[in-house]
């Protein structure tokens, strides 16, 4: 079976919704999960998004 529209909702974001992680500092990696840091909302990756949900990992404002 095809998977044409699998990613269809990041198409339209910025680099298809790529750029740096606030949290490891990794590159070109998808950026799609929303967490919270103070007041303000920030873009992380499923890597970082598992390790804050576990404990191992924080998001620094």
């Amino acid at each position: 079976m095809s998977k044409a529209h699998r990613g269809k909702g990041i198409r339209d974001l910025f680099a298809r919704g790529r750029g740096a992680c606030p949290v490891c500092k990794r590159n070109n990696v998808k950026l799609l999960y929303e967490q919270e840091a103070g007041e303000a909302k920030v873009k992380i990756c499923k890597t970082c998004k598992a390790a804050i949900k576990h404990g191992k990992k924080s998001i620094q404002a």
